[in-house]
Formats: C-alpha cells, structure tokens, sequence
C-alpha cells in the first residue's frame, strides 16, 4: 500500500497522520501541523475519509480543516460532532487500496483503536516502532489520567492474537515507519510494558 505520512516535515510536536491515495483516498489521523491540508492536495485533489486512531490533540487538531477542505467522512470509536461513522472492535473500514479491521486498543486512550490489514498495521500510539524511550518496539504513555499500563498489555496482546503474519509495514502515531517483521516489533514492545515499569524517568 502506497502510504505518505503528511505531517513529517512539521517543526512542531505533531501525531504521524498518514495518506494513502490509492483506492479509495483515506487519512489515517489529522495531526496538529498547520499546513497539513496543503500537504494532502500535493497528492491527492480528494479525499474520501479521515479515520481515527484515537482524540489525542496532537492527533485532531488540524482535523477541522482536513474536514473542511475536502467534505470527508470521518470514522471514529468516541463521539464527536463531526463523525459520520461510528466504528467498533471487529469492523472494517477502507484504507486507500485495503480493507482494515478496527481492533479496539486502549490503555493509552479508552477510544483508542488500531488498523490492520493483511500487509499493514496502523498502530496509533499502543505500539510504536521507535520513539525516544525504546527503540525497535516501544508503546504508548500509560502516566496520565484515564491511561491504564494493564490495559494497555491487554490490547497488545489481543492485536498480537489478530495480526496477520503477512504484515510489513507498520505506520504508528510516533517515531518512524517499521517495514519487515511486524510482529517481533510488537513482541518486544509487549515485553517492555509487562515489566510494569516508567516508560520516562519521571513517570
């Protein structure tokens, strides 16, 4: 799947929102860059959906005027006024050229959910491949009010359960994008958060 993640060149602290134009043309968050918009028409002239992983600000801030610019659909697990439609634990949803399930993943946030097809994983925050903490498998902040480390193990283990072995490629909120053995990724990030212990120092 042909994947751009539109808000790399941001200069300020931002979610990884990513294109893919193929298909039918899906944004995989909005994140908080200004200028977002400009990015996705280099790409693409419309845009059929924006789903989201979760209503973190650093994720929807520019959703608004992702929205506005191209009268797109949104697909969320929570609320909010803009959704068009809801989605839950074992539905798909259409990601440019491929047809993800929505796997529900809280612990970071209770509307957290993670995208998985047969050769790629939307991770969101619940695992990431390498984000200043731990590299080559790491996971979401689980120290602030409403995150849950345990139930954030739960749904590293549930999305393990439900990953194809043929995924490739994972897009996660943070850190860079992983290509090769998905699923080692996500082990070794599972590890890490069952040892229950602070992600940051300060924890």
């Amino acid at each position: 799947m042909d994947v751009h993640n539109v808000t790399a060149e941001a200069e300020t602290f931002t979610c990884n929102a990513y294109l893919a134009p193929e298909g039918s043309p899906t944004l995989v968050d909005a994140g908080a860059m200004t200028g977002v918009v400009d990015v996705i028409e280099d790409h693409v002239d419309d845009l059929d959906r924006v789903v989201l992983t979760h209503q973190h600000g650093d994720h929807v801030e520019q959703l608004d005027a992702v929205l506005d610019a191209f009268d797109a659909d949104l697909y969320a697990y929570a609320d909010h006024p803009r959704r068009t439609d809801a989605i839950d634990d074992g539905d798909t949803v259409q990601v440019g050229a491929e047809t993800c399930e929505v796997v529900y993943t809280p612990g970071h946030a209770d509307d957290h959910v993670s995208l998985v097809s047969e050769t790629s994983l939307f991770s969101g925050d619940v695992v990431v491949h390498d984000d200043g903490a731990f590299d080559d498998g790491s996971f979401g902040r689980t120290d602030m009010a409403g995150q849950s480390r345990e139930r954030l193990v739960e749904s590293v283990e549930d999305l393990l359960e439900r990953l194809p072995e043929s995924v490739e490629h994972m897009y996660s909120g943070h850190g860079g994008v992983f290509e090769g053995d998905v699923r080692s990724v996500v082990e070794r990030a599972l590890e890490r958060a069952e040892r229950r212990e602070p992600k940051y120092p300060d924890e």
